[in-house]
This record gives structure tokens, sequence and C-alpha cells, in this order.
């Protein structure tokens, strides 16, 4: 034990005070906590103390600071440089210089290895400073080697306190410089220039949904995922089983390797770009150690990770708690949406749920700061910790390079900045003065042409009653499924199973079987079905089984060759004619097959699958029949059918002894009722599912259904739609209604004065 070096073995969380954050979560991590840590030791504060004082930088450094103007770039710049030089140059007084030197010789016993390769990491630590976050002030220096280049990289780590960045970080909050100390985390080096390495949350960063950890990753050494430069695969892994809700490929095209006197970037081949650089094993594992990490802090947590190629095992090389969606307390849900739309000039990850308009400016380097303005759109390569002053002053943010938890990603959402991250090509789409929209309401950012209308809503979570009938919504595409999830809702009414086929497939199914590339098929819908189930897990999530029209069926990619053509596709081979025919029941196959994967893979026992457009009971009981035989009904899981034909109705007894409950389709329930084409303007104004018949057939149902024990739900667009009807619903005793995400609130509401009535 020392006053100016500890082993990670003898530090804790207890300890930020005397080695700063990074270094004591190391050190509880490595004794407290059932996860790998490299071994390593830290510098103290008191050695940065000791360091400061001899020296005689302190009062140096307090006159250079003096009358500072973080406004002025130049002065900044001037005297953060001066101050770096200074402690760069200053001789290391001779009892550190021991300390740290034994330490090292110490460690390479412990190692059995001749001068090892080590990562020197800043950890700031700062007392009686409440609300100080100095997260990515301070530098990393990787693969250092020998005595003298230790000695050399502490200095260089103490230096680092005083980027300017953190200089005009601490100026700003009013924080004394010598309130913040600095210590060195010196640890063995893990190789992962021959593995991979990257960083992940506890907690989806984007919509703050509790329930994944989501894992980036990419080849070498992990500055490329942290700064941003490559676009990594990204994994979302579920909480409750460490099963794998969705992955992504990212293009990794380079990486960061050692070589014998650094590091050096070069390019991934081809072929392992198209390749995940981590296997599910490892990311399942990896999740396994986030979750155990999460449970010890008590809080989401933000941890980096390698993946050593040499001893094939993967560590875990920092952690720290997670500083955006954690730390909103507000409950608002801000809701933003276009008004107008023009041309989309790119595309890439949707980082903050906003919207901002304003001029481009393109910047090639942080030192370009005095060209930008308040609220002009930033457009670069990729950000780091020195674009931070830009950055704060930017409307929007648009970057060619990066993932969810790149530099950029995290800086904006803490800022609460729209960006587009990974938008490829955008300083060559785009010019300076440009004016365009940033759109990143959805999870795929756009960058509009032009200032576009958009309109804001606020909805208070805390005014939001509680009602006996349940209030579910309805879900298309999944991609939005984990911010849709924070709205207070018990559950998914009606899960559309078309737009997963026609947005991640884009393929027939029979096309897929001809083309040997059912497997594609399968995970497309097993994703997507996977992470609705999951977000909103353990609520009840209702999937309905496709219902494609022959026509619709017809325009995805090689349909023409498998459909008929019908003078009226509504009411022709679709929902469950299909799933017991001979010429599609090898589709169906597939699609029981992903349904099922994403119940067994995930543990979703609260998913329900729903039967569309089943005409008579004897075709109800063909369709159970095809279920079982293809595995998808192990009597492990509740059937429902759509009411949405009057035959449903008129046997609704019948009906309820083969399925377990019904969902009420009032579109072509109402179509059915009365005769009359939904899609007809010169009908439009005879279709109304207020009328006497359509309602008193959603009573007689809701009656019949409840004397054989069975749910009703309601998935139709009346209750949002037309006044009163919520109140019908709630009167003739309906189980639970399901609206478009949009409306779910104000349905909320509505449901709550009825039942109060």
């Amino acid at each position: 034990m020392s006053d100016y070096v500890l082993r990670f073995e003898d530090i804790g969380s207890e300890d930020t005070s005397r080695v700063g954050g990074k270094s004591a979560n190391l050190g509880e991590m490595a004794n407290n906590i059932d996860v790998p840590v490299l071994p390593g030791f830290a510098t103290t504060s008191k050695a940065y103390d000791k360091f400061m004082e001899e020296t005689g930088l302190k009062s140096e450094i307090r006159d250079l600071l003096e009358g500072l103007d973080v406004e002025d770039v130049n002065d900044l710049k001037e005297k953060g440089e001066r101050i770096r030089s200074l402690i760069k140059g200053a001789e290391m007084p001779k009892e550190l210089r021991k300390e740290f030197i034994e330490s090292y010789r110490s460690f390479s016993d412990l190692l059995g290895v001749e001068e090892p390769k080590v990562a020197v990491r800043s950890s700031a630590t700062a007392e009686d400073l409440p609300g100080a976050s100095f997260a990515g002030q301070q530098e990393t220096y990787l693969n250092v080697s020998g005595e003298e280049e230790l000695v050399k990289r502490i200095k260089d780590c103490f230096a680092s306190l005083f980027t300017d960045r953190a200089i005009s970080y601490r100026e700003d909050k009013g924080f004394d410089h010598f309130k913040v100390k600095l210590s060195a985390a010196v640890q063995k080096m893990g190789r992962s220039d021959i593995g991979a390495s990257g960083v992940m949350f506890t907690i989806d960063p984007d919509s703050g949904f509790e329930n994944a950890i989501v894992i980036n990753s990419a080849y070498g050494l992990g500055e490329t995922v942290v700064q941003g430069e490559v676009n990594p695969d990204e994994f979302v892994v579920f909480k409750e089983n460490f099963g794998i809700i969705e992955k992504t490929l990212g293009d990794k095209e380079k990486k960061l390797i050692r070589v014998e006197d650094g590091n050096e970037e070069v390019e991934v081949p081809e072929g392992e770009r198209n390749e995940l650089s981590i296997t599910d094993e490892q990311a399942k594992e990896l999740a396994g150690y986030a979750k155990r990490i999460e449970d010890h802090y008590g809080k989401p947590m933000d941890i980096e990770w390698l993946y050593d190629g040499q001893v094939e095992q993967l560590y875990v090389i920092q952690a720290r708690p997670e500083t955006v969606q954690s730390e909103k307390k507000e409950n608002i849900i801000r809701e933003y949406s276009l008004e107008e739309e023009s041309e989309v000039l790119l595309e890439g990850v949707a980082i903050e749920s906003k919207i901002a308009s304003g001029d481009a400016k393109l910047l090639d380097s942080p030192d370009e700061i005095d060209k930008f303005e308040e609220g002009e759109v930033l457009v670069t390569d990729m950000t780091d910790p020195d674009w931070e002053p830009i950055m704060k002053k930017a409307g929007a943010i648009v970057t060619e390079r990066g993932g969810r938890t790149s530099h950029a990603a995290i800086v904006s959402r803490e800022l609460g900045v729209p960006a587009v991250i990974g938008a490829e090509g955008a300083r060559k789409v785009l010019d300076t003065g440009e004016t365009v929209t940033v759109d990143c309401s959805s999870s795929d950012g756009k960058v509009w042409l032009g200032s576009l209308e958009f309109d804001v809503e606020e909805h208070r979570l805390d005014e939001i009653p509680e009602t006996d009938t349940k209030v579910q919504v309805n879900i298309g595409e999944p991609s939005e499924v984990f911010d849709i999830a924070q709205l207070p809702v018990e559950g998914v009414g009606l899960a559309r199973e078309e737009f997963i086929i026609s947005s991640h497939v884009g393929k027939h199914p029979l096309k897929l079987i001809e083309d040997n590339e059912e497997e594609k098929y399968v995970e497309a819908l097993r994703e997507g079905i996977g992470k609705i189930g999951a977000a909103f897990y353990p609520e009840q999530v209702v999937v309905r089984l496709s219902d494609f029209k022959s026509d619709e069926y017809a325009e995805l990619d090689g349909g023409g060759n498998f459909e008929p053509e019908e003078a009226n596709p509504m009411l022709g081979f679709r929902g469950a004619s299909r799933y017991y025919d001979e010429g599609f029941s090898k589709a169906f196959d597939l699609e029981c097959k992903a349904l099922r994967g994403a119940i067994d893979e995930l543990g979703l026992d609260n998913i329900t699958v729903m039967v569309p457009f089943c005409r008579t009971v004897e075709e109800g009981e063909k369709v159970r029949e095809a279920m079982r035989d293809y595995g998808l009904d192990k009597g492990d899981l509740e059937v429902y059918v759509m009411a949405e034909v009057p035959s449903n109705i008129v046997l609704a007894e019948e009906f309820a002894g083969v399925f377990d409950g019904f969902s009420i389709g009032t579109n072509d329930l109402t179509q059915l009722t009365l005769g009359v084409d939904r899609n007809s303007d010169k009908l439009s104004k005879l279709f109304d599912e207020r009328n006497a018949a359509v309602k008193r057939s959603v009573r007689k149902l809701i009656e019949r259904a409840h004397d054989h024990g069975n749910h009703v739900g309601i998935c139709g667009d009346a209750p949002s739609t037309h006044e009163g009807y919520a109140e019908f619903l709630v009167e003739s005793g309906i189980d639970a209604i399901s609206v478009s995400p949009d409306v779910a609130l104000e349905t909320i509401l509505s449901v709550a004065d009825a039942e109060g009535s």
C-alpha cells in the first residue's frame, strides 16, 4: 500500500476521491463483481498533488488562467497549449518516479512478461463538486511499454487535465481547476487488435427503454467505436433471458491495430466487414457481465469492453453511470412530427427524438469554431471531445461516420440536440449555407431539403389516470417500439406482420423458398416480432398473422409469379384461407417458425397469436391444426380470432370453442355488415362504424364471448376517431381497446371518463 500508487485489488468505489471514478470502478469490478477485468494499478490524487507542488507548476498554471476568456478561442487555445507543454516538460519528482517504476516492475513480475504493454487511462476525481462530469475530457494512451515511456505517459495524462475542452468545462461550471485531481489507471493491454472491442449500455441510449442491453462492436482497438470512426455492429439483448432481440451488421471499414512503435489504422478486408465482429454467444456473455455490473451499482451503466484474440477472452475495461436517459426526471413525453415533406437528402441513425431546421455548416476541424454560428446544422465526418464547444451551439448535427454509442451520439443526447449519425457522403451532398431539416422523429434519421413545418405535442405522464379497461396500442414498424413502450399503455392489441415483411424482407415468401433464402424470412420476422414482444414484456402483445391480400403480395419482389389475379382481393385469397392452402402452406410454416423462435429464444410468454379473416368455424379448426403441425401451437399460447366477418358474430359461441378470444376489426366488420367498399369515395358517407347494425354486432359479440369466458378487444380506428365510441365500448364491457400510438393518451382519458360516468 502506498500514498502514490494503489493496485486495483486494493481499491473500490469508495476510493473515487483518491483515484478518480475510472480507476475506482476498475478496482470495484475486479474485487466485488463477477466479471473479468484486466489487472493493473492506479496513481493517486496525492501523487498528482505532489507533482504539481514539487514542480512549482500549480502557481504558474493559476497565473496563466487568471483572466481567461473561454469565449476567446485563441486565448483558450494558447493558454491550454502552454499549460500542457509545461506539464509535459517538467521533470517527474524522484520519489514519484521511483514509485511508478517499482509498481511497473512488480506488475511485470506478476504477468511474467518483461516490459509488458499497458494502457494508461486518465481518471479524473473531483472533491465536493456535485453534478460534475469529466467523461471524455482526458486522454488514454495505448500500447505503452517500458519504464521511461510509462513515466512520460503518466505526465501526459496529468497534462490532459488541461485540454482546452476541460478548461472550458470547469470555467463554465465555476469549478476551481485544482479541486480536480488526476489519477492514471495503468492496465494490461488486451489484444483486441487481433480481436474486437466496443461499448455497451444497460439501457437503450436513445429511448431510455430499460429492459435491453445495447452492444456496439468492431474489430481492433476500441477507439474507433468510442470516437465514432466506424459504423459498428450492434446487438440488442433482452435482459430477461439474454436472448438476442436484434443484430445489425455495421460497415467496420477500418480498425486500429498494434504495431512495433504504436498503433496503426488499417482497412478491414471486405470478407470480414460482411461478418459480425463477435458471435451471438459472446454478445450474450457480454450482456451477462453488463447486467451484473448494473445490478451491483443499482443504476444504468455505460461500459467499455474488449475481446482479446490472443487468449480468446472477453474483458470489461471501463464502467461508468449512464448520464442521459437515467437522469431524465420530467414526466413529459414530447412527440415531434413533420407537417410536410420535401426531398430526402441523407439518411442515417437518429439520435434524440426531435426535429430541427437550420443552415448547414460544413466543418473539417474543431479549430474552425469561429466560423460556426449559433443554431446552424453542424456537418462533419465525425466528432471527438474537441468538438464539444461547437456541438453546444448547434441546432442539429450530421456526421458521416459513427454509431449509436459514438461520441457524436452520446454528446448529442446529453445536449438534447437532434443528430443524424453515419450519414455517408454528407459533406458531398450538402453545401454550407443550404437550409435543411434534420428529422429524428423515427429511428431512421433523415435530412430533408429546406425548412419544413413540424409539430410538437407534450403529454404529462403524471396526469394519466389508471383504467379498468385495458388501453393498448397498434404497432406496425418495430423500429419505433422502444419509444412507444414508454407510453402508459398495457401492451399491444395489434402487431401487424405485414409491415415487417414489406419493410425488412421485401420478397414474396414463396420466392424466398424458391431461392433457398427461407432463413432470411424467418430471421426478419423473428427479430421484428421479438422486438415488439420484448419492448412491452410482460404486458400482452397480440401478433396478427400475415394478412396481405393477393394484389399486395403480388407487389412484393417475385410475387407476381405466385399470386392469382382476383376481381376483388378484399374478399379473396387472404387471411386464414392461406394458412392451410396446399400452395401457400410452406410460407405459413416459415411464419410459424419465426413466431416460435421469438417466443422460445426470448422467453416471450406474453405473445398472443391472432388469426385474421377467418370465415367459418371449420376454417378456424384447420388453421389451429396447421399451427400445431408446424410447431407453433404447443398448448402454451393463446390464439385469438379477428372478429371482422359477420359470421364471427352470428356464430360467436362456436368460434369461442375454437379460439381463446376475439379482437374486433371495425373496418372490415363495418364493410361487410353494411356491404360498403371501404375504399370507395362514392360510398364514403355510408361507411360508419357508428351504424346501429355494427354497434349491435359489437355488443352482441362481447356478451356471447363473455358468456364463454373469452377475452374481447378491439383494434379498429373507431375508438380514436369517433367521439363517444370509447364510452359505448366501455358500457358494452369491452376488455381492451387498442389504438394507434399517437392517440393512446387521449384514448386513456376518454376511457377513464367513460368508466367514471
